[in-house]
């Protein structure tokens, strides 16, 4: 039995060397403070990959032919600097190789890292965060790098743009740009937003998807399952857009923590994964 490939493409499809894409797991559940689950997250994806349908309508395109390959995976458990020291680490050599940068958590902690190598490469790097919650908070439970300090770090060295925001804690209002937040209840049922983001970004554009942005009733396995979240082709209308007027650079989708008897919010990670790709090279 070959390596497992990304929804079981052919294997020459998934060779490190000519693959345009990466993905690289990062399992890791250490700092979430509610729902736990989520560094089994991969392997449910992967499964739910497996079943999916790798010709896209939209794009008419089978993008899978551009290559995936799946490194190593980031297993550093010790604590959650440790944690943030292997993904920074990791990602500052993976973008040596000219190679798309994917990344599936684990939870939101695991970008922290990673989108530090980013800014540090890419200059007026803008930061495009779709989740439920701020993550602002400078210091959580002791440490800078928690899940609700993920993009702390991002808002203080680069253009963060938020978008679906529907909870926070007062704390974190202090370091919150109104001017450059989306929250949940104002966008329900608008399109005029979606530019309103989009001229507010720079050209370089690095994203990260918590997948609690998305509303329960289509995503409930998550941390944190706020109430009120958007839809699917909301999330990708607006994401199409991104994609063709802007130069995405990577992204990462983290917080799936799966449920046994619901395989539906695995599905939708897969396919959303794939859909992004499938953007980026349409």
């Amino acid at each position: 039995m070959g390596k497992r490939t990304f929804g079981g493409i052919p294997s020459k499809y998934a060779k490190k060397k000519t693959a345009d894409i990466y993905l690289t797991s990062i399992p890791y559940d250490g700092t979430s403070t509610w729902g736990k689950g989520a560094d089994k997250g991969f392997e449910a994806f992967l499964d739910a990959a497996d079943n999916m349908e790798l010709y896209d309508i939209e794009t008419d395109s089978e993008v899978y032919q551009q290559g995936i390959f799946m490194p190593p995976p980031i297993l550093e458990k010790e604590h959650p600097k440790a944690m943030f020291q292997a993904t920074y680490a990791r990602t500052k050599k993976l973008l040596k190789l000219n190679k798309f940068l994917t990344f599936f958590g684990g939870e939101h902690s695991v970008s922290i890292g990673i989108i530090k190598a980013f800014y540090e490469k890419y200059a007026d790097l803008t930061i495009l965060q779709l989740d439920a919650h701020t993550d602002l908070r400078p210091s959580y439970d002791g440490s800078a790098y928690n899940h609700a300090c993920a993009v702390h770090d991002a808002s203080q060295q680069a253009n963060l743009i938020q978008v679906g925001i529907r909870s926070m804690d007062r704390t974190e209002k202090q370091y919150l740009d109104t001017d450059k937040c989306f929250f949940a209840q104002q966008i329900k049922g608008q399109h005029k937003w979606m530019r309103q983001a989009i001229n507010k970004m720079t050209d370089t554009v690095y994203l990260t998807l918590d997948l609690d942005v998305f509303d329960p009733s289509i995503m409930p396995s998550t941390g944190t399952p706020e109430p009120g979240g958007m839809t699917w082709y909301e999330v990708l209308t607006f994401l199409k857009l991104v994609f063709e007027e802007k130069k995405v650079v990577g992204f990462d989708i983290v917080e799936l923590s799966p449920t046994p008897d619901n395989r539906a919010p695995d599905f939708l990670a897969a396919k959303l994964y794939y859909k992004l790709l499938s953007y980026k090279f349409q």
